[in-house]
């Protein structure tokens, strides 16, 4: 099984879309940029905020695509195709509709459960699902027909809190995840409060 070797926030660029829900993958990847003192700048080649990092015994290639969000498959595929990445070696960060704020979730393989970053990254990829995902809850809004704002929409207080805690979880996990020991890794995240 090969390693973890990319970490890639899903998100859309630009100012009056950074404090939303929908960017928490981007919330994520920046964070780790911080722990490991490195910043992402902008790379042409792969279409979004760039930066390798160094966590413990590995190296990572960290990516924010600045494509939108459902156009997240074309830096995924410039990333992969330029380091000679297998979907394997990919872990893709993105919000969750289905987990509450606060909760967090690593999963391999699947389909995109209506999320259209993910949509985009399976069809770029020639339908291969096999990467890794971490699934950052930001909870539902009730109704189908209200996703897109609430999505768009900015976290409350307690909510923000919630969402920062499930993160630090994530990394506080992540060596598990990058040395292939995913058990551990998911019992971790998956059991935080």
């Amino acid at each position: 099984m090969s390693q973890v070797t990319a970490i890639i926030g899903l998100g859309n660029p630009g100012p009056e879309y950074e404090a939303t829900r929908h960017n928490a993958g981007f919330w994520l990847v920046d964070a780790i940029a911080r722990s490991a003192h490195t910043e992402l700048r902008p790379e042409k080649k792969f279409l979004g905020l760039y930066a390798k990092a160094r966590i413990g015994d590995h190296e990572l290639h960290l990516l924010n695509p600045t494509t939108f969000m459902n156009r997240s498959g074309a830096a995924v595929a410039a990333l992969a195709q330029f380091f000679k990445l297998v979907p394997d070696n990919l872990l893709v960060a993105h919000d969750e509709l289905d987990l509450p704020p606060g909760q967090a979730r690593y999963k391999t393989g699947g389909g995109h459960g209506g999320h259209n970053g993910l949509r985009d990254i399976i069809s770029t990829l020639g339908n291969q699902k096999q990467f890794h995902r971490v699934r950052i809850g930001i909870g539902h809004p009730g109704e189908a027909r209200q996703v897109t704002n609430y999505v768009l929409g900015r976290p409350g207080k307690a909510e923000l809190e919630a969402i920062a805690h499930a993160l630090d979880e994530c990394q506080a996990t992540l060596p598990f995840a990058l040395a292939g020991d995913w058990a551990t890794a998911m019992n971790r995240l998956h059991s935080i409060k």
